[in-house]
Protein backbone atom coordinates (compact mmCIF):
# COMPACT_ATOMS: atom_id res chain seq x y z
CA UNK A 1 0.00 0.00 0.00
CA UNK A 2 1.48 3.68 -1.10
CA UNK A 3 0.97 6.48 1.31
CA UNK A 4 0.33 10.01 -0.61
CA UNK A 5 3.61 11.16 -0.47
CA UNK A 6 2.61 14.32 0.51
CA UNK A 7 0.31 13.66 3.44
CA UNK A 8 1.30 15.04 7.02
CA UNK A 9 -0.46 12.64 9.99
CA UNK A 10 -1.66 14.31 12.76
CA UNK A 11 -2.43 11.11 15.36
CA UNK A 12 -2.06 11.13 19.25
CA UNK A 13 -2.72 7.37 18.84
CA UNK A 14 0.71 5.85 18.20
CA UNK A 15 2.86 5.63 20.89
CA UNK A 16 6.55 4.24 21.16
CA UNK A 17 7.38 2.96 24.21
CA UNK A 18 6.44 2.06 27.70
CA UNK A 19 3.39 -0.09 28.39
CA UNK A 20 -0.29 0.48 29.42
CA UNK A 21 -1.91 -0.56 32.77
CA UNK A 22 -1.46 -3.83 34.19
CA UNK A 23 -4.37 -6.62 35.08
CA UNK A 24 -5.74 -10.06 34.56
CA UNK A 25 -7.94 -9.73 31.46
CA UNK A 26 -7.89 -11.03 28.76
CA UNK A 27 -5.92 -10.41 26.04
CA UNK A 28 -7.09 -10.59 22.26
CA UNK A 29 -4.47 -11.75 19.60
CA UNK A 30 -2.44 -14.07 21.73
CA UNK A 31 -1.27 -17.56 21.23
CA UNK A 32 -1.32 -20.68 23.14
CA UNK A 33 0.80 -23.09 22.04
CA UNK A 34 3.95 -24.63 23.54
CA UNK A 35 6.90 -23.77 21.54
CA UNK A 36 8.13 -20.02 21.53
CA UNK A 37 8.40 -20.20 17.68
CA UNK A 38 4.22 -21.75 17.24
CA UNK A 39 3.51 -19.54 20.04
CA UNK A 40 4.66 -15.92 17.88
CA UNK A 41 3.10 -17.90 14.52
CA UNK A 42 -0.60 -18.90 16.30
CA UNK A 43 -0.69 -15.15 17.92
CA UNK A 44 -0.32 -12.73 14.23
CA UNK A 45 -3.56 -12.32 13.80
CA UNK A 46 -5.23 -14.69 16.79
CA UNK A 47 -7.36 -15.16 19.69
CA UNK A 48 -6.28 -17.03 23.04
CA UNK A 49 -9.41 -16.40 25.21
CA UNK A 50 -7.53 -18.84 27.42
CA UNK A 51 -4.81 -17.08 28.94
CA UNK A 52 -1.48 -16.41 26.79
CA UNK A 53 1.06 -18.76 29.49
CA UNK A 54 4.25 -17.26 30.11
CA UNK A 55 4.34 -14.10 27.39
CA UNK A 56 1.73 -12.66 29.94
CA UNK A 57 2.17 -12.54 33.52
CA UNK A 58 -1.24 -11.19 35.13
CA UNK A 59 -0.85 -8.85 37.79
CA UNK A 60 -2.93 -6.26 39.57
CA UNK A 61 -4.65 -3.27 37.68
CA UNK A 62 -2.62 0.39 38.06
CA UNK A 63 -3.30 3.16 36.39
CA UNK A 64 -3.42 4.56 32.37
CA UNK A 65 -1.61 3.69 29.45
CA UNK A 66 1.92 5.52 28.89
CA UNK A 67 4.51 6.14 25.94
CA UNK A 68 5.96 8.83 23.38
CA UNK A 69 3.65 9.81 21.28
CA UNK A 70 5.19 9.38 17.51
CA UNK A 71 5.07 12.50 15.55
CA UNK A 72 6.50 14.23 12.63
CA UNK A 73 5.92 11.51 9.78
CA UNK A 74 4.90 12.59 6.46
CA UNK A 75 3.65 9.75 3.81
CA UNK A 76 6.87 10.33 2.05
CA UNK A 77 8.62 8.80 5.80
CA UNK A 78 5.61 5.98 5.75
CA UNK A 79 6.54 4.57 2.47
CA UNK A 80 9.92 4.11 3.56
CA UNK A 81 10.57 0.06 4.47
CA UNK A 82 12.36 0.62 7.53
CA UNK A 83 10.23 3.04 9.01
CA UNK A 84 7.52 1.23 10.33
CA UNK A 85 6.12 3.89 13.10
CA UNK A 86 4.91 5.97 10.53
CA UNK A 87 3.57 3.17 8.77
CA UNK A 88 2.14 2.58 11.68
CA UNK A 89 0.79 5.82 12.33
CA UNK A 90 -0.43 6.58 8.92
CA UNK A 91 -2.31 3.62 8.94
CA UNK A 92 -3.88 4.40 12.40
CA UNK A 93 -4.56 7.88 10.39
CA UNK A 94 -6.78 6.40 7.93
CA UNK A 95 -8.43 3.91 10.17
CA UNK A 96 -9.57 6.08 12.40
CA UNK A 97 -10.66 8.55 9.87
CA UNK A 98 -12.60 4.98 8.07
CA UNK A 99 -13.96 3.96 11.20
CA UNK A 100 -15.22 7.36 12.26
CA UNK A 101 -17.43 7.28 9.41
CA UNK A 102 -18.65 3.81 9.29
CA UNK A 103 -20.18 4.27 12.90
CA UNK A 104 -21.40 8.16 11.99
CA UNK A 105 -23.79 6.43 8.94
CA UNK A 106 -24.94 4.23 11.41
CA UNK A 107 -25.54 6.22 14.29
CA UNK A 108 -23.50 4.43 16.58
CA UNK A 109 -20.82 6.25 18.97
CA UNK A 110 -16.76 5.21 17.79
CA UNK A 111 -13.85 6.11 19.74
CA UNK A 112 -10.41 5.15 18.57
CA UNK A 113 -8.20 2.64 20.30
CA UNK A 114 -4.27 3.75 21.34
CA UNK A 115 -1.28 1.61 19.30
CA UNK A 116 1.59 0.80 21.65
CA UNK A 117 4.71 0.07 19.81
CA UNK A 118 7.42 -1.67 22.03
CA UNK A 119 10.07 -3.57 21.67
CA UNK A 120 11.38 -6.44 24.03
CA UNK A 121 8.17 -6.18 26.35
CA UNK A 122 5.93 -4.42 27.68
CA UNK A 123 2.84 -3.63 30.52
CA UNK A 124 -0.76 -3.94 29.58
CA UNK A 125 -4.21 -3.80 30.97
CA UNK A 126 -3.75 -7.58 30.56
CA UNK A 127 -0.97 -8.21 31.85
CA UNK A 128 3.14 -7.71 31.26
CA UNK A 129 3.57 -9.36 27.95
CA UNK A 130 6.53 -9.91 25.95
CA UNK A 131 7.34 -10.06 21.91
CA UNK A 132 6.43 -14.01 22.23
CA UNK A 133 2.71 -12.63 22.12
CA UNK A 134 2.79 -10.81 18.36
CA UNK A 135 0.21 -8.23 17.99
CA UNK A 136 -2.42 -8.52 20.39
CA UNK A 137 -5.67 -5.97 21.18
CA UNK A 138 -6.20 -5.89 25.00
CA UNK A 139 -10.02 -4.62 26.33
CA UNK A 140 -9.20 -3.52 29.06
CA UNK A 141 -7.48 -0.39 28.37
CA UNK A 142 -8.25 -0.64 24.51
CA UNK A 143 -4.85 -0.55 23.35
CA UNK A 144 -3.28 -2.60 20.36
CA UNK A 145 0.30 -3.57 21.13
CA UNK A 146 2.66 -4.12 18.07
CA UNK A 147 6.37 -4.86 18.05
CA UNK A 148 7.28 -3.77 14.90
CA UNK A 149 10.18 -6.73 14.59
CA UNK A 150 7.31 -8.82 14.51
CA UNK A 151 7.59 -7.76 10.67
CA UNK A 152 10.99 -8.87 10.18
CA UNK A 153 9.48 -12.08 11.43
CA UNK A 154 7.05 -12.74 9.13
CA UNK A 155 9.87 -12.35 6.25
CA UNK A 156 12.46 -13.99 7.59
CA UNK A 157 11.00 -17.32 9.63
CA UNK A 158 7.55 -17.62 8.64
CA UNK A 159 7.87 -17.19 5.03
CA UNK A 160 5.67 -14.48 4.45
CA UNK A 161 6.85 -11.63 2.24
CA UNK A 162 5.34 -8.95 4.62
CA UNK A 163 5.54 -6.05 3.00
CA UNK A 164 3.73 -2.88 3.26
CA UNK A 165 -0.11 -3.87 2.46
CA UNK A 166 0.48 -6.81 4.91
CA UNK A 167 1.91 -4.84 7.87
CA UNK A 168 -1.39 -2.54 7.40
CA UNK A 169 -3.21 -5.69 7.10
CA UNK A 170 -2.23 -6.72 10.76
CA UNK A 171 -2.99 -3.30 11.75
CA UNK A 172 -6.55 -3.42 10.57
CA UNK A 173 -7.10 -6.56 11.63
CA UNK A 174 -6.27 -5.72 15.75
CA UNK A 175 -8.83 -2.71 15.18
CA UNK A 176 -10.92 -5.11 13.90
CA UNK A 177 -10.49 -6.67 17.28
CA UNK A 178 -11.86 -3.03 19.05
CA UNK A 179 -14.52 -2.17 16.61
CA UNK A 180 -15.86 -5.99 17.83
CA UNK A 181 -15.06 -4.47 21.06
CA UNK A 182 -17.64 -1.49 20.33
CA UNK A 183 -20.01 -3.32 19.23
CA UNK A 184 -20.18 -6.02 21.56
CA UNK A 185 -19.13 -8.68 19.07
CA UNK A 186 -16.10 -9.83 21.35
CA UNK A 187 -18.98 -10.83 24.25
CA UNK A 188 -20.20 -13.85 21.85
CA UNK A 189 -16.75 -15.79 21.91
CA UNK A 190 -17.04 -18.71 24.05
CA UNK A 191 -13.43 -19.22 25.10
CA UNK A 192 -14.30 -23.31 24.61
CA UNK A 193 -15.85 -23.01 21.47
CA UNK A 194 -12.73 -24.13 18.88
CA UNK A 195 -13.05 -25.18 15.59
CA UNK A 196 -13.81 -23.93 12.08
CA UNK A 197 -16.91 -23.02 12.91
CA UNK A 198 -16.62 -22.03 16.49
CA UNK A 199 -17.06 -18.73 18.08
CA UNK A 200 -13.39 -17.86 18.38
CA UNK A 201 -12.29 -18.29 15.11
CA UNK A 202 -15.63 -16.64 13.39
CA UNK A 203 -14.09 -13.79 15.81
CA UNK A 204 -10.64 -13.44 14.43
CA UNK A 205 -12.06 -13.95 10.52
CA UNK A 206 -14.47 -11.07 11.25
CA UNK A 207 -11.74 -9.41 12.27
CA UNK A 208 -9.79 -10.43 8.60
CA UNK A 209 -13.26 -8.86 6.89
CA UNK A 210 -12.97 -5.86 9.06
CA UNK A 211 -8.97 -4.95 7.28
CA UNK A 212 -10.31 -5.74 4.35
CA UNK A 213 -13.52 -3.77 4.31
CA UNK A 214 -11.20 -0.46 5.47
CA UNK A 215 -8.10 -1.30 3.02
CA UNK A 216 -10.55 -1.60 -0.07
CA UNK A 217 -12.37 1.63 1.26
CA UNK A 218 -8.73 3.71 2.34
CA UNK A 219 -7.95 5.07 -1.19
CA UNK A 220 -11.95 6.68 -0.89
CA UNK A 221 -11.82 7.97 2.57
CA UNK A 222 -10.98 11.90 3.46
CA UNK A 223 -8.16 12.25 5.82
CA UNK A 224 -9.43 13.78 9.61
CA UNK A 225 -9.37 17.16 8.49
CA UNK A 226 -11.87 16.60 5.10
CA UNK A 227 -8.60 16.39 2.76
CA UNK A 228 -7.44 13.40 0.10
CA UNK A 229 -6.85 10.05 1.34
CA UNK A 230 -3.92 9.28 2.97
CA UNK A 231 -3.71 5.88 1.20
CA UNK A 232 -3.25 5.17 -2.37
CA UNK A 233 -5.02 2.33 -4.41
CA UNK A 234 -3.29 -0.87 -4.06
CA UNK A 235 -2.03 -2.73 -6.67
CA UNK A 236 -2.63 -6.80 -7.50
CA UNK A 237 0.57 -7.45 -6.47
CA UNK A 238 0.28 -5.71 -2.68
CA UNK A 239 -2.95 -7.87 -2.50
CA UNK A 240 -1.72 -10.40 -3.16
CA UNK A 241 1.53 -9.97 -0.44
CA UNK A 242 -2.15 -9.21 2.06
CA UNK A 243 -3.40 -12.18 1.31
CA UNK A 244 -0.29 -14.25 1.72
CA UNK A 245 0.29 -13.13 5.31
CA UNK A 246 -3.30 -14.59 5.70
CA UNK A 247 -2.01 -17.89 4.56
CA UNK A 248 0.79 -18.55 6.45
CA UNK A 249 -0.50 -17.88 9.90
CA UNK A 250 -3.84 -20.63 9.10
CA UNK A 251 -3.93 -22.65 11.73
CA UNK A 252 -3.82 -25.65 9.31
CA UNK A 253 -0.70 -24.04 7.68
CA UNK A 254 0.75 -23.93 11.28
CA UNK A 255 -0.44 -27.68 12.31
CA UNK A 256 0.89 -28.73 9.28
CA UNK A 257 4.50 -27.40 9.21
CA UNK A 258 4.90 -28.19 13.34
CA UNK A 259 5.24 -32.32 12.24
CA UNK A 260 2.14 -32.89 14.47
CA UNK A 261 -0.77 -33.17 12.31
CA UNK A 262 -3.91 -31.22 11.33
CA UNK A 263 -6.81 -31.31 13.71
CA UNK A 264 -9.57 -28.83 12.71
CA UNK A 265 -11.12 -28.98 15.79
CA UNK A 266 -8.37 -27.54 17.83
CA UNK A 267 -8.42 -24.19 15.76
CA UNK A 268 -9.13 -21.18 17.07
CA UNK A 269 -7.53 -18.48 14.24
CA UNK A 270 -9.13 -20.23 11.30
CA UNK A 271 -7.57 -22.01 8.14
CA UNK A 272 -5.15 -20.49 5.61
CA UNK A 273 -8.80 -19.99 3.20
CA UNK A 274 -10.79 -18.93 5.66
CA UNK A 275 -8.77 -16.04 6.62
CA UNK A 276 -8.15 -15.49 3.04
CA UNK A 277 -11.68 -15.79 1.86
CA UNK A 278 -13.23 -13.47 4.98
CA UNK A 279 -10.23 -10.77 4.20
CA UNK A 280 -11.79 -10.94 0.29
CA UNK A 281 -15.00 -10.73 1.35
CA UNK A 282 -14.66 -7.70 3.17
CA UNK A 283 -12.43 -6.18 0.76
CA UNK A 284 -14.86 -7.24 -1.98
CA UNK A 285 -17.80 -6.29 -1.36
CA UNK A 286 -17.53 -3.83 1.83
CA UNK A 287 -18.38 -3.81 5.86
CA UNK A 288 -21.59 -4.92 5.81
CA UNK A 289 -20.33 -8.53 4.34
CA UNK A 290 -18.37 -8.91 8.03
CA UNK A 291 -21.38 -9.39 10.04
CA UNK A 292 -22.48 -12.69 7.72
CA UNK A 293 -19.76 -14.27 9.52
CA UNK A 294 -21.76 -15.21 12.54
CA UNK A 295 -24.54 -16.18 10.36
CA UNK A 296 -23.00 -18.56 7.77
CA UNK A 297 -21.38 -21.49 7.79
CA UNK A 298 -17.16 -20.94 7.65
CA UNK A 299 -15.41 -22.51 4.48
Amino acid sequence: MTFRGDAQFDTTRVRRGGGGARGGAIAIGGGGLITVLLFVVSSFLGIDLTGLGSAIQQGPSQGSSEGTEVVGCSGEDANDPAIYDCRMEGGADSLSAYWSSVFAQNSLEYRDPTVLLFTSQVSTGCGAATSAVGPFYCPPDEQIYLDTTFFDLMRERFGASGGSLAQLYVLGHEWGHHVQQLTGDLQRVNPEDTGPSGSAVRSELQADCYAGAWLAAASQTPDQDGGDPVLLQPTQAELDDALDAAAAIGDDTIQSSSGGGVNPETWTHGSSQQRQTWFSNGYQQGVSACAQVWQVPTP
